[in-house]
């Protein structure tokens, strides 16, 4: 919060000095730093504030909660700065889980604007801090996707110390694809269709570049129940096996298909908002690997 306050370009935290009721807002994306009505996201204590969590927990019976810096990540940071910024963000979120010992756990934070070397030391580092079950990353990866084969080393480092990727959207899909009057209709299209859109690509570009194939044991928890993943699984499987190009590159024989993935490797939450969307994550991927939003809920045997 305090590296975000004292930038003024996106991302950002503003205040309003005439309307202090406003509180601070976070302006995480373009549209909302240049649009004449945008005035931010609310971010209000209880999105960093530890003993808020806590109480929040405590007045829903939530036992156990994963935590992690929400997106914009750190992406956007200068190379030079982003292995440093990474390491004290880790470092705060583990004291916060050392405090309430039992009750919080982490995704840690990955320097992803600083060289390939640097993320993998990270991941590195994360395995000596006990409460660190994973890393949280959006869909841009280094700068060129999750297919990226730059991020191969980061794969191989996760796997190797069976730490999960919490996948979450950010960046949303190009504002041309919407149309000429999307601005007459809010945030609808590119949070409704743009960030499930997103997600969805982003799996399937790893499904075609052999992610899987390469780091079997790579587990990978995707948020809002996998974009549009479970509903269009079918349509990608079977237009990657009658794929000419595909075919004669060798890239339809002896590989893993999306469902084999969906129920081994993928797990979903289910911030879906409605039955339907979560009956298709659990037929997807299976009851047993579907998380309660995007938070850990520890179940005695008699709840589960």
């Amino acid at each position: 919060m305090q590296l975000l306050r004292s930038r003024d370009k996106v991302p950002y935290v503003r205040s309003f000095p005439d309307d202090p009721a406003a509180g601070d807002r976070l302006v995480i994306l373009p549209a909302e730093d240049t649009a004449s009505t945008s005035r931010g996201r609310p971010i209000g204590s209880e999105y960093y504030d530890v003993k808020e969590k806590i109480a929040f927990m405590d007045a829903h019976g939530i036992d156990i909660s994963v935590i992690s810096l929400a997106n914009p990540w750190l992406d956007w940071l200068p190379k030079h700065e982003a292995a440093e910024t990474a390491r004290q963000v880790n470092d705060d979120v583990e004291r916060m889980c050392v405090q309430h010992e039992g009750r919080l756990y982490a995704f840690g934070t990955l320097p992803l604007s600083a060289p390939a070397n640097e993320v993998v030391k990270e991941i590195e580092r994360l395995t000596s801090l006990p409460h660190h079950r994973g890393v949280v990353v959006g869909t841009s990866g280094l700068g060129s996707g999750l297919d990226d084969p730059a991020l191969d080393h980061m794969y191989e480092a996760l796997e190797k110390h069976q730490q999960i990727i919490f996948l979450h959207p950010h960046y949303g899909l190009p504002t041309s694809v919407y149309g000429p009057r999307a601005s007459d209709y809010g945030h609808v299209l590119p949070l409704a269709l743009g960030f499930p859109l997103e997600t969805t690509i982003a799996v399937t570009r790893m499904l075609l570049s052999g992610v899987w194939d390469r780091f079997p044991k790579l587990n990978v928890l995707i948020a809002h129940s996998g974009g549009t993943l479970p509903f269009l699984a079918g349509r990608i499987e079977s237009c990657i096996a009658h794929d000419a190009h595909l075919y004669h590159e060798g890239k339809t024989q002896k590989r893993r298909d999306v469902w084999d993935v969906l129920k081994n490797n993928i797990y979903l939450d289910a911030v879906i908002y409605a039955d339907t969307g979560l009956k298709a994550a659990v037929d997807a991927s299976g009851a047993d690997r579907l998380m309660f939003g995007e938070t850990l809920i520890k179940l005695s045997p008699s709840t589960k």
